[in-house]
C-alpha cells in the first residue's frame, strides 16, 4: 500500500475514534461493518460456538466504542480489536460446545491434494471429523493462530502482534498443531498428507 493511502486510512480511523468519543454510535456502525467478518471469524474459531462467538463480536465492538478516545487513530483498528476478540475468546473457550469452523477451508489450506481429489469425496466427512478430533486438542492459544495464519492469512509476524506474543511463539503452536495433525493424517492415509507450510 502507498504512504498516501496508508495515511488516508490512518486519517479516516482516527475521525471515527474522534466521533465515538463524542458519542456517535453511526461512526461505531461503520468500523462495526469493515472488520466484524475478521473478528467473528477469529471468535469462532476459538470458542467452537457460532453463538458465543456472537457474544464475543458485540463485546469487542462494545469495548472499542468505550475506549474510542483512548486509542491511538494513527494505529491500524484491526490489530486491537483481533486482541480484544482474542483475550475474550480465552475466557470462553472451556466452555463444552461444538465445532462451527469452516472445516472445508482449513482443509484446503491444510490437506495435500491427493485428499481433496474426486476419490477422497466419501471420506470428506471423516476428514472434518478428524480436523475436528485434533483442534479440539488444542488449546485456545494455538487455536487462535491457527485461525489467523489459514483462514485469515495473516504472516507469523502480524500473528505475533495481534496476540501479543514473540514470533518464535507463533511458530512453536503452528509447528505443535501441524505435528499433531500430520501425525493423526499419516496413520490413517499414509505419508505426504498435509500440505508444506509456508509461513
Amino acid at each position: 500500500m502507498s504512504d498516501t493511502g496508508e495515511h488516508n486510512h490512518g486519517d479516516a480511523a482516527a475521525d471515527l475514534l474522534r466521533q465515538m468519543a463524542c458519542g456517535d454510535l453511526a461512526a461505531l456502525e461503520q468500523v462495526f461493518m469493515r472488520y466484524q467478518r475478521q473478528v467473528y471469524q477469529l471468535a469462532l474459531g476459538i470458542t467452537r460456538n457460532a453463538e458465543t462467538a456472537e457474544e464475543v463480536l458485540q463485546d469487542t465492538f462494545y469495548r472499542l466504542y468505550q475506549h474510542a478516545a483512548d486509542l491511538d487513530g494513527t494505529l491500524p483498528l484491526l490489530p486491537w480489536l483481533y486482541r480484544v476478540a482474542a483475550n475474550l475468546s480465552y475466557n470462553c473457550a472451556r466452555r463444552p460446545t461444538l465445532w462451527s469452523v469452516p472445516f472445508h477451508r482449513l482443509a484446503e489450506r491444510l490437506l495435500a491434494p491427493a485428499l481433496r481429489s474426486p476419490e477422497h469425496i466419501a471420506e470428506q466427512h471423516e476428514l472434518q471429523s478428524l480436523l475436528r478430533a485434533v483442534l479440539d486438542e488444542l488449546p485456545p492459544h494455538h487455536r487462535a493462530v491457527l485461525v489467523l495464519h489459514y483462514l485469515e492469512d495473516h504472516t507469523i509476524p502480524e500473528i505475533a502482534e495481534i496476540l501479543d506474543c514473540p514470533a518464535g511463539t507463533v511458530k512453536s503452536r503452528l509447528h505443535h498443531a501441524r505435528k499433531l495433525l500430520k501425525g493423526r493424517l499419516e496413520r490413517r492415509y499414509g505419508g505426504g498428507a498435509l500440505l508444506p507450510d509456508q509461513p
